[in-house]
């Protein structure tokens, strides 16, 4: 009886607790339900207001390198500067406004172009609107900047605490200014996008990629979850040669100023490589200043005049048509040529006569040049332009810079009865092969020139070397060869010695050096105007000279190119000019003189040591091999100074250690430099003041004196 009363009793308890969880998970199953489908709007926006998907996270972008490593640009970081005013709550507001006038001064000693009662007004909106992302600057401050204004009070709490945050940015930053800007090129500062150069034309490297994390609010601060690290960018090493692109840039603004010329280019190329280490575009803007615009050297179409004429001798030497014995007649420097007038630049003084072939070219002789090549190709012209082609002056070089273009070289084309030509006159031969009729960029003549000094071996441009990363080489840029012949090996010699004669005897000594050869072709061309020709008010002239050096063994090649308006006009005495101070630049960098070749009578060949640290004093002696005498040890990496006196002995530097540096006495310093006495002196607390430079000769507080601290002892030096 006892067992079935207990069960009567126990099993509707269960029974009710039963129905009542039933009933529980019910409600719970339909509370679940009622959020999922009628509040389901609601509460996905409250749940995208404590969490942000997919933020991205920028990389830092690589370098941009010289050929030695020095950086020509790179990402620095910038910063934004915010406040949040509902961070840190009620114990925030009041640190605020006790700290409010303070921070105002604060901000207004950092940024003095805003007052401190601006700052307060603006910060009091921001306070006002209770703004969690009030901006404190509207630009973005370097690194130095955002760490002055984080010291301030307030700012110098804790994000969550005080509100201050920042929103960081890679800025780029070019370390030697405005250097080959257009050949390294810019970025949108506010997009953070590639804007020209280099930056643009390899920018998928250098971006890297971006990251992705999530943003969650936890316990009211958020947290970031990475899902994808950002990968940085790669570095780029250019082929570019920091010295030799400023030495470019100073000698081309010089002759920019003196001529008042409107736009100068400046090209120097490797011979054996193609590697382009110097590259200035310069334009007068509307203040008179000379500065990078676009990119004039691989993207100006311009007829290039007379530095073309030794392609068209070329390509009649390469045909067999001429030799260098051919002879031309000029006549008076004024012909006719085919109902046009064609004249030499001396016309006026009656002009050259009778010119042999190499002759034409060192006097840059129109009417020789085009005599040659219309008497030989005017029935068939074809047969000049492909010489042209053959020798790759129309060659698509392929550079990695936007803007650039390839030559124009126009090719005869008959017309459908094939008795005719469609796109050609009787004077464009003529006028061709002495650089008109034709659109070539400065940097497809001068790969032109480069191949000629390259042993006709035509290389590709190169701006780009290697891409690199933690120091490890990710892709190579070897040089590469467009031809491996331009022309015949007999043709090759006979133009390097004609170069060789322009700069040597012809109109391109400007260009010259009397400590090394140079080879090298002038050019002065009149500047089309459009629909207006060459004759619509002033005159505008090209300039070139293009070459290359040690013409005996040639190491780089160079082409300048000045445009102006107006007389004076000379390729060889502008550009020439610009050319020689650049090629001598260059070659003096690598100039190295042996000092016995300074050596005479009179040299002074041991060194004139002042007293003091001897220690030091050997350890210099010892680098520059000059006998010292070793009756003392000491390391001058490791150890103390060793003070003591010099002097003279058989051509030997002797040191002789002393022994008047005891303690509470004053040394004797005189024969010492500068450095050392101070050094000294100031050891034994003595304060020092210096009068001449040199050695010390007198001292105001004698040797052996007890020295009291504090003491000021002067020092005359001579």
């Amino acid at each position: 009886m006892g067992s079935l009363f207990d069960r009567k009793k126990i099993i509707p308890r269960y029974k009710i607790i039963g129905y009542l969880m039933v009933l529980l998970g019910i409600m719970i199953v339909g509370k679940a339900l009622y959020t999922a489908t009628v509040k389901r709007d609601y509460w996905m926006k409250v749940a995208d207001r404590l969490k942000r998907d997919s933020v991205d996270v920028k990389p830092v972008r690589g370098n941009i390198l010289s050929c030695d490593g020095r950086l020509m640009a790179s990402s620095l970081p910038e910063y934004k500067l915010y406040m949040d005013f509902k961070a840190g709550g009620a114990e925030k507001d009041s640190l605020w406004n006790e700290k409010v006038d303070s921070i105002c001064e604060g901000l207004h000693d950092i940024f003095p172009e805003k007052s401190a009662a601006e700052f307060k007004r603006d910060l009091e909106e921001g306070h006002r609107q209770m703004s969690q992302n009030w901006p404190i600057w509207k630009k973005r401050v370097k690194y130095d900047i955002y760490t002055e204004v984080k010291k301030l009070p307030v700012f110098n709490l804790r994000p969550y605490t005080g509100g201050f945050h920042v929103e960081a940015f890679n800025a780029r930053q070019r370390p030697f200014g405005s250097l080959a800007q257009r050949t390294v090129g810019d970025m949108f500062g506010a997009k953070d996008t590639a804007r020209c150069g280099l930056e643009l034309s390899f920018d998928s490297i250098l971006r890297g990629k971006s990251g992705i994390v999530q943003r969650k609010k936890v316990m009211n601060k958020y947290l970031s979850i990475t899902e994808r690290p950002p990968i940085d960018g790669a570095d780029i090493v250019t082929t570019i040669d920091v010295g030799m692109q400023d030495l470019a840039e100073r000698a081309l603004i010089d002759e920019l100023k003196l001529i008042n010329g409107n736009v100068g280019v400046a090209i120097v190329m490797e011979v054996q490589t193609g590697d382009v280490k110097a590259i200035v575009n310069m334009t007068k803007c509307d203040d008179g200043e000379y500065r990078e615009v676009k990119n004039d050297a691989v993207s100006d179409l311009l007829e290039p005049g007379s530095v073309f004429k030794t392609a068209s001798i070329m390509v009649a030497l390469d045909d067999g048509v001429v030799d260098t014995n051919y002879h031309v007649e000029t006549f008076g420097g004024i012909m006719d040529m085919h109902g046009a007038k064609m004249r030499d630049h001396n016309w006026h003084r009656g002009g050259y006569g009778r010119l042999s072939l190499p002759q034409t070219l060192e006097y840059s002789s129109n009417i020789g040049v085009s005599r040659i090549i219309d008497e030989h190709y005017s029935k068939h012209p074809e047969k000049f332009v492909e010489g042209i082609h053959r020798l790759g002056l129309a060659e698509d070089l392929r550079i990695p810079l936007v803007g650039s273009s390839p030559a124009r070289i126009r090719m005869p084309k008959m017309d459908k009865t094939g008795k005719h030509w469609a796109n050609w006159s009787k004077t464009a031969l003529a006028w061709m092969s002495i650089g008109y009729e034709t659109q070539v960029p400065p940097i497809s003549t001068l790969t032109f020139y480069n191949a000629i000094a390259n042993n006709g071996k035509m290389m590709r441009p190169r701006f780009v070397k290697q891409v690199v990363k933690n120091g490890e080489v990710l892709m190579e840029f070897p040089p590469e060869v467009i031809r491996e012949k331009i022309c015949k090996e007999k043709t090759l010699k006979e133009i390097q010695t004609i170069l060789y004669h322009v700069v040597s005897q012809g109109l391109g000594k400007k260009a010259g050096s009397p400590s090394f050869k140079v080879a090298g072709k002038t050019g002065t061309a009149q500047i089309s105007k459009g629909a207006g020709g060459y004759k619509s008010g002033q005159m505008n002239y090209l300039l070139s000279f293009a070459g290359y050096f040690p013409a005996d063994a040639p190491r780089y090649s160079c082409i300048v190119c000045i445009q102006k308006s107006g007389l004076p006009a000379s390729g060889g005495g502008m550009s020439g000019v610009v050319f020689h101070h650049i090629s001598e630049g260059i070659m003096a960098q690598d100039l190295k003189l042996s000092v016995a070749d300074a050596r005479d009578s009179l040299s002074v060949l041991l060194p004139d040591v002042k007293n003091g640290n001897i220690l030091a004093a050997d350890y210099v002696l010892s680098r520059l091999g000059v006998k010292t005498n070793e009756n003392w040890s000491g390391s001058y990496a490791n150890g103390n100074p060793i003070w003591g006196t010099t002097s003279h002995q058989n051509n030997q530097v002797m040191l002789t250690k002393t022994d008047n540096v005891q303690a509470g006495l004053m040394p004797d310093v005189t024969g010492m430099g500068a450095r050392d006495a101070v050094y000294l002196l100031e050891s034994k607390e003595v304060k020092v003041r210096i009068e001449g430079r040199g050695k010390v000769v007198s001292q105001s507080l004698p040797a052996g004196h007890q020295i009291k601290k504090g003491e000021v002892c002067s020092l005359k030096l001579n």
